[in-house]
């Protein structure tokens, strides 16, 4: 692999409404973004559609899920394309890579979606103190937009009144709060403390002798809102129980929500049916024959036994009413996609 570098000028050529999204090739590349809040360069990795060309790359591809194939540095297509942010969760699919299959399918809409890495969330870079620095989140897609906005390679081809955010899981408290979420400091501080949080969560919290009551989460309840981002979809959003009511009552983009469930059976921790009526005219959906783990990719053959054999408990491949995760896949990218057709009112 090429070792990864700032946005630098290239040629980019082509058309944007010319072809059916099945038929769209998918470019991808990947880069650093310098993060002020951080202290280090935060690793981003960008879909696009593409001309023909590249060289085909595989990403997301692990011993238990699939990948998806994308044209890495293939030649962007001509004209400008909305773009959209995308926030990955924490755990065993906790990076950029492991949202190719949603990335990839949008890119075939006629979107560019980059997707930061949150350091400390990721699968294999994994720390339960800096993964509840929530605040972190929304600032590193704050950062990814300053450099595509001075990056001679994207900077004219992003329509700049068309930016929304996308987050899966952990990813969707990131949606929210670039929307204009804040959090409530002392139901962050107290979120472990009985049991109808998120089990696996806080289990690795206390496991990793990290204590919320006595972190300084101060910076939590501070405003990330990012005034160039113009709609959000959140799936699935975790810590939406630290959220306060007025922050989100004062949401005035377009929201969408998704739950991975049938009405009634999402879990508490995750289920935005109550939150959706506290936003001004956002949109509340469901996916029946869903759970949480859908929005991970395809399980390749065996995984679930060798997962089982990691000692991961949790059924991260089994097939929730017989529905297989392709299908659902399906249905969540259409539903993420027309979502911001609707938002940015555009043709694609």
């Amino acid at each position: 692999m090429k070792k990864f570098a700032f946005l630098t000028g290239l040629a980019l050529v082509t058309t944007l409404q010319i072809a059916h999204a099945d038929d769209m090739n998918v470019g991808v590349r990947e880069f650093l973004s310098p993060s002020k809040e951080r202290g280090i360069n935060l690793h981003v990795t960008i879909w696009y559609p593409a001309q023909i060309g590249g060289e085909e790359a595989l990403l997301g591809n692990t011993p238990f899920f699939s990948g998806t194939t994308s044209m890495r540095d293939a030649p962007i297509l001509k004209g400008k394309f909305p773009l959209i942010l995308l926030s990955h969760g924490t755990g065993i699919a906790g990076n950029a890579g492991a949202t190719s299959w949603i990335a990839a399918s949008l890119a075939k809409h006629g979107y560019i979606v980059a997707a930061p890495n949150h350091p400390g969330n990721q699968s294999g870079n994994r720390s339960a103190g800096e993964a509840m620095k929530l605040w972190l989140r929304p600032a590193d897609f704050t950062s990814t937009l300053d450099v595509l906005k001075i990056s001679t390679a994207f900077q004219n081809k992003i329509d700049w009144e068309k930016v929304g955010a996308l987050g899966l899981s952990m990813g969707g408290y990131t949606a929210l709060a670039v929307a204009g979420a804040k959090v409530n400091q002392q139901r962050l501080a107290s979120y472990c403390d009985n049991g109808s949080s998120n089990n696996s969560l806080c289990e690795w919290i206390k496991q990793s002798g990290v204590d919320l009551h006595t972190m300084n989460l101060q910076p939590a309840g501070q405003n990330y809102r990012d005034n160039r981002i113009r709609s959000a979809v959140a799936v699935d959003p975790a810590m939406v129980g630290t959220l306060t009511t007025e922050s989100i009552a004062s949401i005035t983009i377009p929201v969408d929500l998704i739950n991975l469930g049938r009405s009634g059976e999402v879990p508490p921790t995750v289920d935005v049916s109550q939150t959706a009526k506290l936003i001004p005219h956002a949109r509340y959906s469901t996916i029946d024959g869903a759970n949480h783990f859908s929005m991970f990719a395809e399980c390749k053959a065996g995984a679930s036994e060798a997962l089982k054999a990691k000692g991961i408990t949790e059924a991260l491949c089994d097939n929730v009413e017989g529905r297989p995760r392709g299908e659902i896949h399906s249905q969540l990218i259409n539903m993420v996609a027309a979502a911001f057709k609707r938002t940015f009112n555009t043709e694609q």
